[in-house]
């Protein structure tokens, strides 16, 4: 199922934009920025570029050094690293410019959030659900069929990406595989849709139903005679959390972030490291002789 461009990427032109927008999409992007130069240089130390899968924002000159600037940073990406690495080009025959210069260029990498949590329903637990996720850094796809004037001007985490006023076809349309499912709408007729959508599918880490014991009881009956693999229902988690019979929303909320947390175990965040001591002495010398120039 494809993904629609304008939700998939983020649609800006500056490198601060760009850092912001994947930031908040929870995108895997990593940012570039010359630090150091020598001699003719097609931009100065400070000018930055973000790159992402399979878009860069803002420049660093262009040719072939941006070129190799961009896929470094894609592959370093694609194995899932992370924290800071220090590049060194010479525009010369590596990068098939004949400025004759050469730069020190800072990468750093920022991998998708460990942890991808797709909430469905803004009612009173959702909302208090929320602000939790956006706490521990999760990164948050948040659906409801209501319009966002019907819902009202509702605050979100930084790492929040709300998607409102969607049919239940285009919520899973804009649903990626790979998320920790939440279902908890204001209508059991749609949490039933959505979930059956979502097993038939089978590409969610895990599916979660707010409710009771019957509520479970009930759609299991329904979703074995619609032919959804038993595997499938077995693993629905519901009721969602324990909140020790505590039926306030903040408290229910807490207890289903719990249980998040113990399902994320195999997962944890990636540290982000700095640089290592060869890299800050390369950097401190070309520094020096930048000073003596």
């Amino acid at each position: 199922m494809s993904w629609p461009k304008s939700e998939r990427e983020p649609c800006v032109h500056h490198w601060y934009e760009a850092l912001a927008d994947c930031q908040r999409r929870g995108l895997a992007h990593a940012c570039a920025q010359i630090v150091t130069s020598a001699g003719s240089t097609p931009r100065e130390p400070g000018s930055q570029l973000v790159v992402t899968e399979s878009q860069s924002f803002d420049t660093l000159g262009g040719g072939r050094f941006e070129q190799e600037v961009i896929e470094t940073a894609r592959l370093a990406l694609a194995r899932g690293e992370s924290g800071c690495r220090l590049e060194s080009f010479s525009l010369g025959a590596r990068s098939g410019q004949c400025c004759g210069g050469h730069v020190e260029v800072l990468i750093t990498l920022y991998p998708a959030p460990a942890m991808q949590v797709a909430l469905f329903g803004a009612g009173h637990v959702a909302q208090a659900l929320e602000p939790l996720l956006g706490e521990l850094g999760w990164h948050v796809d948040w659906f409801d069929n209501r319009s966002p004037q019907v819902l009202g001007n509702m605050a979100h985490a930084p790492t929040t990406c709300c998607h409102f006023g969607l049919s239940a076809d285009e919520q899973l349309e804009r649903l990626r595989p790979g998320k920790h499912c939440l279902i908890m709408t204001h209508d059991h007729a749609l949490d039933e849709t959505l979930l059956a959508a979502m097993m038939a599918r089978n590409d969610q880490v895990s599916l979660g139903l707010i409710g009771s014991d019957s509520k479970r009881a009930r759609f299991a009956r329904r979703l074995r005679n619609r032919g959804l693999p038993s595997a499938c229902i077995e693993a629905l988690r519901c009721p969602l959390g324990n909140s020790g019979g505590d039926k306030r929303p903040r408290a229910i909320a807490i207890a289903i972030a719990a249980e998040l947390l113990t399902l994320n175990q195999a997962s944890p965040a990636p540290i982000l490291r700095g640089l290592p001591r060869e890299a800050l002495a390369r950097l401190e010398t070309a520094v020096a002789v930048k000073g003596t120039e």
